[in-house]
């Protein structure tokens, strides 16, 4: 099966969870502990199928995907660096990115055309990246240009974002960020306008814009999508600087400021670490703010015997905690919480994505298509171009 991603026909993604809380942004949910190991029968059929595949494979693992399944990639890490990571190995027939579907987009733009990359289960999206769909963005964009304010605005989109919104961008003026290079991101915007419209997570928007810009929470104004007029006057968009997406992390939207309050009562010097995609309040209150990469860092780094309440995806976290053994390691949360669309490659999928590779059928094909990713590739490019952004992590 292959999926080909254009602006006209967008594939509905499956946002996945239960047990909403009501106390959290709408949207947040967390569907309770990590799902048991696949059948230990599997780890032999994927070391067999990954053999017999050799180095017409690559397979990409992202920090958030479970251990059975980390334990097969041939590299880690976050979404941009894996793409960078696929297109560094032309020799390799199939990329079998083990993450979701903009990551495996991002990776098919950046590879060559012989080859393809495979995603082992569609139905592994991102719900941040599908609260801002293409003909939305262009509703708000017109919306911007009667109020008189786009020609002044430049767009930007977080890396978590479907290929037609970084192909927005490209066609607009606009570039990409990643967690790790937003604050550079927002300063090239402000050289080449006066306003920034900031897609799809408002959080790291506004993070990035008050806590390294200088910036006020008074500059920044939210474009919300499913509010008439986008829920802004004129006279708001005029007066903002950032205007920022109604978006969000269905993880890291979860953590609250009582979290925080919590886990220093419950850990005399605790320190407590998150990521930028976290609420301002969370932000705000933690110790150390910083993207996945910065965070394993940290850890890695961190004296024996230091506390550290780390406030990012569940496997991650319970990956530090076990690598790390010399020091305390916990989740933010009380409550167990993971990314459910994350966690939807699991061992089996793997398995059947690898054995039908073998077979000689190719499943599950992520295509976008050719101007979307002209677009999208000249988006990535002007932020490969900021300053320091050769080697961006998120």
């Amino acid at each position: 099966m292959t999926v080909t991603q254009t602006p006209s026909n967008p594939v509905p993604l499956l946002l996945l969870g239960r047990g909403a809380d009501p106390a959290s942004e709408r949207g947040v949910e967390c569907p309770g502990d990590l799902p048991a190991a696949s059948d230990p029968d599997l780890v032999e059929r994927a070391r067999r199928a990954r053999a017999a595949l050799g180095d017409r494979a690559f397979v990409l693992g992202h920090h958030y995907q479970r251990d059975e399944v980390i334990q097969f990639a041939d590299v880690t890490g976050d979404s941009f660096k894996l793409a960078r990571d696929a297109a560094a190995r032309p020799e390799a027939e199939f990329i079998v990115f083990c993450g979701v579907h903009f990551m495996a987009e991002s990776a098919d733009i950046l590879t060559g055309d012989h080859q393809q990359v495979v995603l082992p289960d569609l139905a592994a999206g991102c719900s941040m990246a599908d609260m801002a769909r293409l003909l939305q963005v262009e509703d708000a964009w017109a919306r911007l240009e009667e109020a008189g304010v786009a020609a002044s605005t430049v767009p930007i989109t977080y890396m978590n974002s479907s290929a037609d919104i970084k192909a927005f961008c490209g066609r607009n003026g606009g570039a990409v960020c990643t967690s790790s290079n937003a604050k550079q991101a927002l300063e090239w915007a402000f050289e080449h306008g006066e306003k920034v419209l900031f897609l799809p997570d408002q959080h790291l928007g506004r993070n990035t814009a008050v806590l390294q810009l200088g910036l006020s929470l008074d500059d920044c104004v939210v474009i919300d999508p499913h509010k008439p007029g986008f829920g802004v006057t004129d006279e708001e968009l005029r007066a903002a600087t950032m205007l920022l997406w109604k978006g969000h992390c269905s993880v890291h939207g979860r953590f609250t400021a009582e979290s925080v309050a919590d886990v220093r009562a419950r850990i005399p010097g605790v320190n407590v670490l998150v990521h930028p995609e976290c609420q301002h309040e969370v932000v705000t209150g933690a110790d150390y703010v910083g993207s996945t990469e910065y965070i394993i860092k940290a850890i890695a780094e961190a004296p024996a015997g230091s506390a550290w309440a780390v406030g990012t995806e569940l496997n991650l976290v319970k990956r530090l905690a076990a690598e790390h053994p010399d020091k305390t390691v916990v989740f933010l949360e009380k409550t167990v919480c993971f990314c459910a669309t994350m966690n939807r490659i699991d061992l089996p999928h793997l398995v059947w994505t690898l054995e039908s590779l073998v077979e000689g059928r190719v499943v599950n094909r992520i295509e976008v298509d050719a101007d979307t990713a002209h677009w999208a590739r000249v988006a990535l490019d002007r932020m490969l171009a900021l300053p320091g952004s050769g080697a961006v992590k998120d």
